[in-house]
């Protein structure tokens, strides 16, 4: 009973607006008032508990990172080394998009980050280049969720927390995801720039290419020092992410010279307002999971689930659908914080490694990113555009297909997430 009452604050409190992290905390503390089962103050304890870790060090560093390299300009160098390295071929501008997401992901590891950063850049140059605006939006909207997948990743970093996964594992199971991510995109890019006969951007010059690197040389110097750095096992995640900030700094204050006092002053107001919330959401989340365990909830769960089918496949496409059907009403830190206690006993049950259904989770996440009524991404992009959220909307829907194939197949080919894991880690 006192568990229905916790169900019901929690979505009565999100029905009339109030934000995910106060509805957390709130029903929490409704359940510890009305059952009486521990002292009020519990719900405190456990909220600052739930963000008393080393690894969420890493979740500001990695913010502030992504938003130094925005201000500095940075991105302007990954898109056109990008645009140097696949311009040639048909759609260019489109493959163009996805390789500097590509790039980009490895910097940032937020899909909103790469949405605001890179989108305004990639769809201004598509649409001055004679594309329609919807195949524009689509394509960098759908390319953006690259972002939490190849590391350095943020949703990862909190599902290694809720999940007390190696984030080190988590980071190297989305490699091979990431990247068929991308060339699903390009192949789908392919197929419009041949049906709509979509012009490519430039031959390919070596010269060019030689420049674009050079100029985008040091700015390439960043993934290399995150990911480079935690697979050799030199930096935690959390000692990369600093250092990947000390090198945007130094690229925006010394070498570019694009990055002002005043610039820097903005930035660290975004990254403290952005930390704030994702602490929040984790505090709440947390005093909520440790309610629900404590009643054995995730085990009636685990159970109830069980009972409809054995079947592993069954199981998985269950869990697809209910991480899918989340992420369309959830944003994606939420999610993870509420669904990973209720969700990972399951998989577990059924033989599935924890890192591998945290890629699982995260990239259903990721495509609820692109759907609405949530769809952050598709908020952003249609803010920075000034194009109408329901023709981001509409044009982002195609590029939902091969994002859905990739899904499929790192869901029911484990391979694909654990085999840089198993190489470097085990």
């Amino acid at each position: 009973m006192y568990i229905a009452i916790l169900f019901i604050a929690f979505f009565g409190l999100l029905g009339i607006g109030v934000p995910v992290a106060f509805a957390l905390a709130g029903s929490s503390l409704v359940y510890v008032l009305v059952s009486g089962a521990v002292p009020d103050v519990v719900v405190l304890h456990r909220m600052v508990n739930g963000i008393d870790s080393f690894p969420l060090l890493a979740v500001p560093f990695f913010i502030l990172a992504g938003n130094l390299m925005n201000s500095a300009g940075i991105t302007n160098r990954i898109f056109g080394f990008a645009r140097a390295l696949v311009g040639w071929m048909r759609g260019g501008l489109g493959h163009v998009n996805v390789g500097a997401s590509v790039v980009f992901a490895g910097m940032s590891g937020a899909a909103v980050a790469d949405a605001g950063g890179l989108g305004t850049i990639e769809v201004k140059a598509m649409r001055d280049a004679g594309y329609d605006r919807g195949f524009s939006v689509g394509v960098t909207a759908a390319s953006s969720t690259i972002g939490p997948i190849i590391p350095p990743s943020l949703p990862m970093v909190i599902y290694g927390v809720m999940a007390n996964a190696s984030i080190g594992q988590l980071f190297a199971a989305g490699f091979i995801p990431g990247l068929l991510m991308a060339v699903s995109l390009m192949v789908m890019i392919a197929w419009y720039a041949r049906v709509r006969n979509y012009p490519r951007d430039a031959a390919f010059d070596l010269c060019v290419l030689w420049h674009a690197t050079q100029k985008a040389f040091l700015s390439l110097m960043t993934p290399l020092i995150i990911v480079g750095g935690i697979l050799s096992g030199m930096v935690t995640p959390t000692e990369a992410a600093i250092a990947a900030v000390f090198w945007a700094l130094i690229l925006g204050i010394f070498v570019y010279r694009t990055l002002t006092m005043t610039r820097l002053v903005r930035v660290s107001m975004e990254t403290i307002e952005t930390t704030a919330s994702i602490m929040l959401i984790v505090a709440g989340a947390s005093i909520f999971a440790w309610i629900l365990t404590s009643n054995r909830v995730t085990e009636h769960f685990a159970a109830l689930v069980l009972m409809i089918s054995d079947n592993p496949i069954i199981i998985l496409i269950l869990l697809n659908v209910i991480l899918l059907v989340a992420g369309c009403f959830l944003e994606t830190i939420a999610a993870i914080t509420i669904l990973v206690p209720v969700l990972l006993p399951v998989a577990i049950s059924i033989g599935i490694d924890p890192v591998h259904f945290g890629v699982i989770m995260v990239l259903n996440l990721m495509i609820g990113l692109l759907t609405p009524p949530i769809g952050l991404v598709l908020y952003v992009l249609a803010k920075v555009t000034n194009i109408p959220f329901d023709v981001c909307m509409r044009a982002t829907l195609p590029f939902l297909v091969p994002l859905v194939v990739v899904l499929a197949l790192v869901t029911f080919i484990p391979s694909l997430s654990m085999f840089v894991p198993n190489l470097v880690y085990r």
